[in-house]
């Protein structure tokens, strides 16, 4: 190639380049600039403005090269903060703002390893039964024996030192018989065994029953297996009233939720309270709180406005990825799980939260350490790390059953699963 040549090939390259920076710093500008309009941002400078570094958090439980706005959308209010536990897949300025952008629809992906490993607590044999957790399940009828087993004995399964489940009579011995490890109590009554006249009384003998053992418990799953009998939800109501007035959490989840939805008052404002919907126990929730439809397009928006109008209630809403918010803040677990949709993973799944709830409010609590995340909600860690877990243990159960998976597969590598999490760097 002449001199010439070469000479005008460099001054081709040098105006590429340029025209490129010059389209990457417009592009930059513009979507930074609609970000904060949209959101009626209170940093928002002239047009010429860019996202200063101190904005761009990086917590200690994010990667080096990790970065994201610590922006939550909360109705119409934005907030800004530092996020600890959150893993933004797009690196630099730009992409900080357009995974901040992606959050309001689908939520800041967290770390959840990390916050699972945070509030696991090490096996230590200094410490005495009863206090790597104590766990209550609320559920069992004639017609639905599994998922209160299903919860409790994951509960069990994940590190939990003692699992009860109450339920109706006619489902004790047919759940005492799935395993020795639950102690089940037969307390619970249908309206089938129940005379009109004696209603009053029985349900009082419930109430007393359970509630010599409340104080004891650290968490309570109320719902799976629960059935829709009017006396029977009438009398786990008052359970819920009593457990609220000792401040113990509570996680709703199948029945629970048909019952807290047609009575909002049960956990309205209560900030240990976590409801793990499904798709259809979702919308329900949403047409009856809200007074819309589902709205996929802005799910975290709509998902932070539904947990704020109940009063900072944390929702876990389970689909492909978990949306979690307590009206403050939403995350997202997104990790791969398993294809194979058998029923019973939600009962896993309200167990497992029962249980990191606790461990993180026990945390909390006794260490006084703070997670700087969602001012460190054991409700939302455990919402985090109890959806890790069954992504993690699904696909271990997977990989070995393939289409013959099970719950009872998925349960069987819930400990191994909660080993290989704690040993991830």
């Amino acid at each position: 190639m002449t001199a010439r040549g070469t000479h005008l090939t460099c001054r081709l390259w040098k105006i590429k380049r340029a025209a490129f920076s010059k389209i990457l710093s417009e592009s930059r500008r513009l979507i930074i600039g609609e970000l904060r309009r949209k959101l009626h941002c209170p940093r928002a400078r002239s047009s010429s403005s860019y996202v200063p570094a101190q904005a761009l958090g990086e917590g200690p439980f994010c990667k080096p090269t990790d970065s994201a706005i610590g922006c939550t959308v909360a109705g119409a209010a934005v907030s800004w903060r530092h996020p600890s536990f959150i893993r933004s897949p797009v690196k630099g300025r730009l992409g900080s703002a357009l995974a901040s952008r992606m959050a309001t629809t689908v939520g800041i992906e967290v770390d959840a390893t990390n916050i699972l490993k945070r509030i696991t607590p090490p096996l230590d044999p200094q410490l005495y039964k009863g206090q790597a957790g104590k766990i209550a399940v609320i559920g069992g009828c004639r017609e639905y024996t599994g998922a209160p087993y299903f919860a409790a004995i994951s509960a069990l399964k994940i590190g939990a030192d003692l699992s009860h489940v109450f339920c109706t009579k006619d489902a004790a011995a047919v759940i005492k018989s799935y395993s020795p490890e639950l102690i089940v109590h037969p307390v619970l009554e249908e309206s089938y065994s129940v005379r009109e006249d004696e209603k009053v009384l029985v349900s009082s003998r419930v109430l007393a029953e359970v509630r010599k053992w409340m104080e004891r418990f650290d968490c309570l799953v109320v719902g799976p297996g629960l059935g829709r009998d009017p006396f029977l939800l009438d009398c786990v109501s008052e359970i819920i009233q009593h457990a609220r007035q000792l401040n113990v959490p509570i996680v709703v989840d199948g029945d629970g939720l048909f019952l807290v939805t047609n009575n909002l008052d049960l956990i309205l404002g209560y900030s240990l309270a976590a409801l793990t919907p499904n798709v259809n126990e979702y919308r329900r929730l949403v047409e009856k709180v809200l007074e819309r439809e589902v709205d996929d397009q802005n799910a975290a928006g709509q998902l932070s406005s539904l947990s704020s109008r109940l009063g900072g209630v944390t929702i876990l809403r389970k689909g492909k990825a978990d949306l979690i918010s307590d009206g403050r803040t939403v995350c997202m677990v997104s990790a791969y799980g398993s294809p194979r949709r058998c029923g019973g993973q939600g009962d896993i799944l309200s167990g497992s939260v029962a249980v990191f709830s606790s461990w993180a409010k026990q945390t909390l609590s006794e260490s006084g350490e703070h997670f700087d995340f969602s001012s460190s909600n054991p409700m939302i860690l455990g919402c985090i790390a109890g959806s890790a877990l069954l992504r993690k243990a699904a696909s271990l159960a997977f990989a070995d059953k393939k289409r013959a998976t099970l719950t009872s597969d998925i349960i069987e590598s819930l400990g191994t699963s909660v080993e290989v999490l704690c040993q991830e760097k």
